[in-house]
């Protein structure tokens, strides 16, 4: 893998750049749709490519790992083929989903126990075995195994969690450096900076993690319920002190607002469930604010969804039609409301790109930060 800065903002820590991955290139900063167990729910791949213009997709180590297993990925060559995706994939490290499980985990230094959500059997994820999970899979770019903290978090066990990561970082490098890759192109380990939103702890991870000279480093442990001005705060001093010439990623952020903030804080590459979670619901992300589309006073309002859109979703539906697609309860409303949103945020992120490279980012950012969280 390899990573280019091409411009950097004048008012603002924001910067364009290029990452180079053994299956595409990936202009930065960049939002990445989240495919849980190998599909971005009711999109198409083809669709992800052609309409979405994605340049890459998540995958989720604990999910594929339930099912459809390993054993099922290796005989289909790696995640990339199973679900015929052609671009890059990054993978996280099956950690935020075993912090979820709350209520059925077990964490010591050696791992993680756990019960699976579907059929209630037992597991067990360590350092290592998450290495050897995302090896199967085939990800082109993989996430150290973590704990991530919730919020609020005593500082103790932040601290105490925090190097437990820093240590279970060296268990997996150690690991991959021992493991060949399955499908002939290199697998990009990514650390985890941790620390709650305790500012020294945020520091000394920071600095910990900058320390292996990873090819990219990811900010995790926020986007958990703390204020957004929290987030900001926090990532800004990661930001600080991670290197400059390496990609910043920014795990489970988040809204619009939250992805412009966070471009301007230096931030490279965003991912979240929102936009397809929330299209599910209903709620549509557009150039102008956002809608409910399920609220009456779009019954018969025949304007595309979005007048400023770049999908066909946008421009072939009203927003009459998707809300009687949702009135009665048809599949299709999911699916245009999830290309809808996917492609705004991909769109987003593109402008956020030109805006840098012309120098206008940051009165652009400040206008479009207020306008998208009106609510229509």
């Amino acid at each position: 893998m390899d990573f280019k800065i091409n411009t950097s903002d004048k008012n603002s820590n924001a910067r364009t750049g290029l990452l180079k991955t053994a299956h595409g290139d990936i202009p930065t900063p960049i939002f990445m749709p989240v495919g849980t167990v190998g599909t971005v729910k009711a999109v198409h791949q083809y669709e992800l490519d052609t309409e979405v213009k994605a340049k890459i997709i998540l995958g989720n180590t604990y999910h594929l790992y339930l099912r459809p297993g390993t054993k099922v990925l290796e005989k289909a060559g790696g995640l990339h083929k199973f679900m015929n995706w052609k671009g890059p994939i990054l993978t996280d490290s099956g950690g935020y989903q075993v912090y979820s499980l709350s209520q059925s985990r077990k964490i010591n230094e050696e791992g993680v126990k756990f019960t699976s959500h579907i059929d209630g059997s037992k597991h067990f994820f360590s350092p290592e075995v998450s290495m050897d999970i995302q090896r199967s899979i085939g990800a082109n770019i993989i996430m150290a195994f973590d704990e991530c903290t919730p919020y609020p978090c005593d500082y103790n066990y932040a601290r105490r969690s925090m190097e437990m990561t820093h240590r279970w970082l060296e268990r997996c490098k150690n690991h991959l450096a021992n493991t060949p890759s399955l499908y002939g192109y290199e697998q990009t380990l990514f650390p985890i900076v941790q620390g709650s939103t305790y500012k020294d702890l945020r520091m000394i991870s920071a600095e910990t993690i900058a320390s292996h000279n990873a090819d990219g480093n990811a900010i995790g442990g926020l986007s958990v319920g703390e204020p957004a001005e929290e987030m900001y705060k926090h990532t800004q001093i990661v930001c600080d002190i991670l290197p400059k010439d390496k990609p910043r990623y920014l795990m489970g952020v988040g809204t619009p607002m939250n992805i412009l903030e966070g471009i301007a804080l230096g931030v490279d590459m965003f991912d979240c469930v929102m936009p397809t979670r929330n299209a599910r619901n209903g709620m549509l992300f557009t150039s102008q604010g956002i809608i409910n589309i399920k609220n009456e006073k779009w019954k018969d309002d025949f304007s595309p969804l979005d007048a400023d859109g770049n999908c066909q979703a946008d421009l072939h539906y009203t927003k009459a039609y998707l809300r009687h697609l949702f009135v009665a309860g048809e599949r299709l409303a999911a699916q245009i409301a999830s290309l809808h949103n996917l492609s705004f945020y991909l769109k987003l992120v593109e402008q956020a790109r030109e805006k840098i490279n012309d120098g206008t980012f940051y009165d652009w950012k400040n206008k479009m930060v207020k306008q998208l969280e009106q609510r229509l």
